[in-house]
């Protein structure tokens, strides 16, 4: 049953948790109709520049993510992709697959060496091997077409005016260009833009003009995708991956020319009367949150508490069953037969959660077989996504915008083109075309999109309003993160923040992960008692960003374990 806490009542069930702060001033109401979250308060300010010019979500949304790739290179921008969710009052929603897609010169073995043999991982990531057609621009221009208020040229004015106006580096960035110089610091531009004469990288505060990414957003503001997709820019983008792809079937301007970012059918559900709807294929993240948050209703998490080890024990091993069907089933459906529907029935996700035992630990399962599951698929081998970022919009009219972008790893191919990073987001295939005979259904092949674990989600409350727009970063935990920030606004009444700063737990296979420094780690011994005996303490690798919608409107909300990341002298 679904139990409203009080103010008290959560105050109480948070003391010891360090990782829940108090609210901070981000989730006063904002001076404008709408709001606005990211990781990035510069990128931030520029998605709110848009509504307080009477813009659409999806206006600020767009904004924000152009913005991101100036002052998060290492996370997202035009040299990636992404998936956007749109959810309107009415409960209408649409959302836009942005996804890389492989050259149509790619074939299942793109990885392989001549021999058949895998080279190391990162002889494939910092290579053209690794590059798939950007997709963000066309989603943006998609989306914007359709439900953009402003003129287009008008999104890229803030993130033009950081590029050349210069923007300062902060201790996160300045972390991450000295922990993967190996990528930043491949490409001529990545060396100048962000290392000294010495070889190091800048430091915190320095200030970063990007001359040649401010002339490239002004090309795009001016003729639209095609400044992208056609012309001298694809031509360079092209060039640039074929001079470092060591075979054939290198990406061409025709694969550019070509691409078409897509509009799909939402993935949704319901949680204790909540609606909730998300991207489904070719990202696992939308399916894994439902089926998490599906296979967990039938428990009481509020009585349990927020405090409690047997609530996240539950958590744990819904998440393992979920993700042994995102591991077999969940790829590109315009290629392989995907069983949402199957894998999101009602009996299905009870059945499952029929598996859960309240006192002991599954350890490793299995896949289930939904209706409509295709049979002798093998388990690949994808790597863990690292280079992501999340963000949200709210407007004046109370549309919701979730939208997750990415280039992959941090800083991704470390290839670059017109000022931007280039992903390396065909990594996120399985290197391994088959597994003991059995083809993997996300294997490489042409024109195809990686499966993700972007999570990009929009709810609405029991009465039917709009109520939060939440996802994440953070490569395969990015379903983990979002379901367990939807429990703590949904089942414990938290703000969001609170519900960002929910310390993290997730299961790999039979091994657990708690975050160090939150109250989970004085648990370990109740993890152990419920059968979770390999524990992995350590710092969480989340990144999350919610906009959620109380009594007194909407508050904006970025994770918290990024004070002090953000902020330049």
């Amino acid at each position: 049953m679904l139990r409203t806490l009080s103010a008290s009542l959560v105050a109480l069930a948070l003391a010891g948790c360090a990782t829940v702060p108090a609210p901070s001033a981000t989730e006063n109401a904002p001076a404008f109709a709408g709001s606005v979250s990211a990781a990035d308060p510069r990128a931030q300010d520029a998605g709110e520049a848009m509504l307080r010019k009477g813009g659409s979500a999806t206006d600020a949304a767009i904004a924000t993510m152009l913005a991101l790739t100036v002052v998060e290179p290492q996370s997202s921008g035009i040299g990636g992709g992404g998936f956007m969710v749109r959810g309107t009052t009415d409960g209408a929603v649409t959302t836009f697959d942005g996804r890389e897609t492989a050259p149509a010169g790619a074939t299942p073995e793109w990885f392989l060496a001549a021999d058949g043999t895998l080279p190391d991982f990162m002889e494939s990531v910092r290579s053209g091997l690794s590059v798939g057609v950007p997709g963000n621009i066309a989603m943006a221009a998609k989306a914007h077409a359709k439900n953009g208020k402003l003129a287009w040229a008008d999104l890229f004015g803030p993130a033009i005016a950081l590029a050349r106006g210069g923007f300062a580096i902060n201790p996160r960035l300045n972390s991450s260009l000295q922990t993967t110089s190996n990528l930043a610091a491949f490409s001529e531009t990545g060396r100048a833009l962000f290392y000294g004469p010495d070889g190091g990288a800048l430091p915190v505060g320095h200030t970063v003009v990007n001359e040649e990414l401010a002339q490239t957003f002004e090309a795009i503001a001016a003729a639209g995708p095609k400044a992208f997709y056609t012309g001298d820019l694809a031509a360079e983008i092209a060039q640039t991956v074929a001079a470092d792809t060591p075979h054939a079937g290198a990406m061409t301007v025709a694969d550019l020319a070509g691409y078409a970012a897509k509009e799909r059918g939402a993935v949704c559900g319901s949680y204790r009367a909540y609606r909730i709807c998300s991207m489904g294929p070719p990202t696992s993240g939308g399916v894994a949150v439902l089926q998490i948050l599906g296979q967990l209703e039938r428990f009481d998490l509020s009585a349990l508490g927020v405090d409690n080890p047997a609530t996240w024990h539950l958590f744990l091993e819904s998440q393992r069953l979920a993700y042994a069907d995102r591991e077999l089933y969940l790829a590109d459906a315009d290629f392989v037969s995907v069983p949402v529907a199957g894998l999101l029935d009602p009996s299905y996700l009870a059945k499952r959660s029929a598996l859960i035992d309240p006192a002991s630990s599954l350890g490793l399962v299995a896949a289930g077989a939904p209706h409509g599951a295709p049979r002798a698929q093998a388990d690949g081998d994808e790597p863990e996504e690292h280079g992501t970022t999340h963000f949200a919009a709210v407007d004046a009219a109370g549309t919701m915008v979730s939208y997750t972008s990415t280039i992959e790893g941090a800083f991704g191919s470390g290839l670059m083109a017109g000022g931007f990073f280039l992903n390396n987001e065909l990594t996120d295939f399985s290197r391994s075309p088959q597994v003991g005979g059995r083809l993997v259904a996300n294997r490489v092949e042409p024109g195809k999109r990686p499966r993700s674990s972007m999570s990009p989600t929009v709810i609405w409350d029991p009465q039917g309003r709009p109520f939060m727009a939440v996802g994440a970063a953070g490569g395969a935990t990015i379903p983990v993160q979002t379901a367990r920030s939807i429990i703590g606004a949904i089942d414990f009444g938290l703000t969001a923040e609170q519900s960002l700063g929910l310390p993290f737990v997730m299961a790999y296979g039979d091994r657990v992960m708690l975050e160090e420094g939150t109250w989970l780690e004085t648990k370990a011994a109740a993890f152990r008692a419920l059968g979770h005996t390999d524990l992995w303490v350590r710092e969480a690798p989340v990144k999350g960003g919610a906009l959620l919608r109380s009594s007194q409107g909407w508050s904006s909300a970025r994770d918290p374990r990024l004070i002090g990341k953000l902020d330049t002298p």
